[in-house]
């Protein structure tokens, strides 16, 4: 009998055609699918055309999204884009997504049924680990390694060793998938997990919303994991079905599987949380930030711009008016999140709130367009990443928040909890 594995283990050993794996070991592993964007994907282009070879791997297995200078900002951004979008065309990408049918990458391939559980899925991004909450193994890599993997379907990977974060007890109100990722960067710290699998367990857990799921994956990366992962359940197949067009494998960890760190958290202790300039491991509770006067409010990104995401702002924003001295925009993930968005009324709430709506855009999340922060200045992001300068000048400060709390930040005029406004 082979050694017990946990579920990155057992995906990375199927896909590297062997019985069983061990951490620190180097595979080559097959790819079920390579994502680019418009800023990664142009340098990825440029490196496969030297490689030589006529086509890519699979024309099926490679997804274009044009997401973070999108809509074009500028003249730059506007090459980049006709540099991906004429590569598609070429070479015959069937899931190339334009402006009008695209969305936040990390939003829009789950959505579209492209990734599932079991995947190995790589991206020229570093928030690719998102899919981990379909019980897929996903990580970010270089623009070079893209290329490679356009060319040859198959990537040289070395197995990480998994810590497993048990989440137990009763969410409390306005807590969700944020609150609970920004919670545990703050208590391991953003190296915490470096170049380890983060696998997200227990009864906490099982009770999110996939939405919720998909948030913690995608921060991950934040405490330097390698990759977050989550259990396939019934929840995630309802999610699937009918959206996923191929077949997957479920895996799941042994019970006897090894973990280099094993970490207990009770939810029910745990309250709405901030992260604090200039890391995500700066957190701490919502009510320890409430003298914090702020300049803007961004709800949106790979990390909250899903459904759920809206819907608790929309609950928080029902009938207030965002604060007079406060810009707040927000940014569906996808064409789909904002149609809905539109026929649930959440768009209405916004906008009478006196909140401005974006198409689809990484846009603010890394300072590029839509919601860029002079000097001094303070924002609210749902994003994922507060460095210095992130969102604009290297003088301005970011803070990382839910939804619900980057709402109610909004019409107070600073950090607050979703209950001082309700």
């Amino acid at each position: 009998m082979g050694r017990a594995m946990t579920i990155t283990e057992k995906i990375l050993a199927a896909h590297a055609g062997k019985e069983q794996v061990e951490p620190g070991e180097l595979i080559n592993a097959r790819v079920d699918l390579v994502l680019g964007n418009d800023i990664t994907a142009p340098v990825a282009i440029k490196e496969f055309e030297k490689i030589g070879v006529d086509q890519v791997f699979d024309r099926d297995a490679v997804a274009l999204v044009p997401d973070h200078f999108t809509p074009n900002k500028d003249i730059k951004s506007a090459e980049q884009a006709k540099k991906v979008r004429e590569f598609a065309k070429e070479y015959g990408i069937t899931n190339y997504f334009e402006v009008g049918r695209m969305g936040i990458e990390h939003c829009l391939l789950p959505e579209q049924g492209l990734v599932g559980p079991g995947d190995i899925v790589i991206g020229a991004d570093s928030h690719t680990c998102t899919y981990g909450a379909l019980g897929a193994f996903s990580t970010g890599v270089g623009s070079t390694d893209m290329a490679a993997v356009m060319a040859l379907g198959e990537i040289w990977l070395k197995v990480p060793p998994s810590i497993k974060l048990n989440y137990y007890g009763t969410l409390r109100p306005w807590v969700g998938g944020k609150d609970l990722i920004l919670y545990t960067i703050g208590l391991i710290g953003v190296d915490g997990a470096l170049y380890s699998a983060m696998e997200f367990v227990g009864e906490a857990i099982s009770e999110l919303s996939m939405d919720d799921r998909f948030t913690m994956a995608n921060m991950a990366i934040e405490a330097g994991a390698k990759n977050g992962i989550c259990s396939v359940d019934q929840k995630t197949l309802s999610y699937i079905k009918g959206r996923l067009k191929r077949s997957y494998q479920v895996y799941s960890s042994d019970p006897q599987a090894e973990y280099i760190r094993e970490i207990e958290i009770d939810v029910s202790k745990i309250g709405p949380q901030v992260a604090a300039p200039h890391l995500p491991e700066n957190t701490k509770a919502v009510e320890d930030f409430t003298d914090v006067r702020i300049d803007q409010v961004v709800i949106g990104s790979c990390t909250n711009g899903r459904l759920k995401d809206l819907r608790e702002a929309a609950a928080v924003l029902r009938g207030k008016a965002v604060h007079q001295e406060v810009r707040l925009i927000i940014i569906p993930g996808t064409q789909e999140i904002y149609k809905e968005a539109m026929r649930e009324g959440l768009l209405e709430v916004f906008l009478e709130a006196g909140a401005v709506v974006s198409t689809p855009t990484c846009g603010p999340c890394l300072g590029g367009h839509m919601g860029i922060l002079a000097r001094g200045e303070k924002a609210v992001s749902t994003t994922n990443r507060n460095f210095v300068g992130r969102m604009g000048d290297p003088e301005s400060e970011v803070y990382l928040a839910g939804p619900a709390v980057a709402a109610a930040s909004a019409v107070k005029g600073r950090i607050a909890h979703p209950e001082e406004v309700l």
